[in-house]
């Protein structure tokens, strides 16, 4: 028993302080909900989590670690889509460094560590929901902004705010 909470407590330590939100645009109508913690460490388990959702609508989430990036995914039949708001975040977080294998991305930790922070992923993966890519760029560069406040930002440009607001406020942030 003394091993499994000792598991337990080393599991609680790693994962990173944040929040992990799915949501859902069905029948013209925004649906938010908390995900597990488990997302904020492990991108299979973000992915298993959204993708057991059922709904006929869109469905992606948002995943802020740390409030030092974010992490936008999109399940869909021919794969999962995603955007890492920081990709030298792969240095210090696992979670970063699973999206940037996913993406295929080629750079090296020695790239990574002379790079000033920037994008990788598809900006345009919730163009069809009401967020243009140009418009997420706009809030990218807003570098005064911490992720969470990023992602705020783009709940309001996409409509869900208030709904993001309730899951956040449940949630103790």
């Amino acid at each position: 028993m003394g091993a499994q909470r000792s598991s337990a407590q080393r599991q609680a330590a790693d994962t990173p302080d944040g929040f992990g939100v799915a949501v859902v645009r069905e029948d013209g109508r925004w649906r938010c909900a908390p995900m597990r913690k488990a997302a904020l460490t492990s991108l299979a388990a973000a992915e298993a989590e959204l993708r057991q959702i059922r709904s006929t609508g869109a469905v992606f989430g948002l995943l802020d670690i740390d409030d030092e990036f974010f992490v936008i995914l999109r399940p869909a039949p021919a794969g999962t889509r995603m955007f890492l708001s920081d990709a030298t975040a792969a240095l210090d977080y696992d979670l970063a460094a699973e999206v940037l294998e996913h993406l295929d991305n080629d750079i090296t930790e020695e790239e990574l560590e002379e790079a000033e922070p920037f994008e990788e992923g598809d900006p345009g993966l919730l163009s069809d929901l009401g967020l243009p890519e140009a418009v997420l760029c706009v809030i990218l560069d807003e570098t005064d902004l911490y992720a969470d406040e990023q992602l705020g930002r783009i709940a309001r440009e996409m409509g869900f705010a208030d709904e993001l607001a309730e899951v956040l406020e449940r949630l103790g942030r």
